[in-house]
């Protein structure tokens, strides 16, 4: 039963949203990737357009950092979990018992997939309504001012330098994962010490993983 939330009919393209790769003897026609490929630059189009009619006054700079604030990872597979959609995704056993149905970059894959899904059966107008209905409190955020809410990096050098007149340099820790899903754990040190931990699909994801927590960490022994 497709989710009351998602403007979709179509159970057989529904489950194809839901169906990982590894579920699958073929994943090209059976897996969800080509309709996540799809699902991915209609969400960026929609995206892009609304922040481009709203905020007349900002440049491609701005733009460009709340569109990648608002489509990242993070918000999208938030919105999967909200949605229930790990529920409904199809895993093999080996990939279930990693932690798939949780993964953030399946969760985030799935999301993309549903939008592709919603596009082919109903059209622009039903995917621009379903992507802004449900990414509504990201772009809020965003349009508040805060382009880069989650751009831990930065914020962590700033911290860094304020406090210890030191840039934080990050270190991949580990690789694993086979090749259409690599996960990278990094860590990250001021000066010889690690002050912060992350794993993510890209080394990009990791690090401001890894940022994240050391802020983290910080914000605890302020208070502390």
């Amino acid at each position: 039963m497709i989710p009351k939330e998602i403007p979709l009919r179509n159970d057989k393209l529904f489950r194809l949203a839901m169906c990982h790769r590894s579920s699958t003897d073929d994943p090209v026609p059976d897996s969800y990737e080509r309709l996540e490929f799809f699902g991915d630059s209609v969400l960026g189009l929609v995206i892009a357009q609304y922040l481009y009619e709203h905020h007349l006054t900002w440049d491609q700079g701005m733009l460009s950092k709340a569109k990648s604030s608002v489509v990242q990872e993070g918000p999208l597979a938030e919105t999967a979990l909200r949605l229930g959609l790990d529920a409904y995704i199809e895993l093999s056993p080996s990939e279930e018992s990693t932690g798939g149905r949780t993964r953030p970059s399946i969760l985030a894959d799935v999301f993309e997939a549903v939008i592709g899904a919603v596009y082919l059966e109903s059209g622009m107008e039903v995917a621009r309504w379903f992507v802004l209905e449900q990414l509504h409190d990201y772009l809020m955020l965003v349009s508040g001012g805060d382009v880069s809410p989650n751009d831990h990096k930065s914020k962590l050098q700033e911290v860094a330098q304020a406090t210890w007149r030191k840039t934080p340099q990050y270190r991949i820790t580990k690789e694993s994962g086979v090749a259409h899903e690599r996960l990278f754990s990094v860590q990250v040190l001021v000066g010889d010490v690690a002050i912060g931990e992350g794993t993510g699909r890209s080394k990009k994801e990791a690090e401001q993983a890894a940022a994240h927590d050391a802020l983290e960490l910080i914000e605890r022994n302020r208070a502390g």
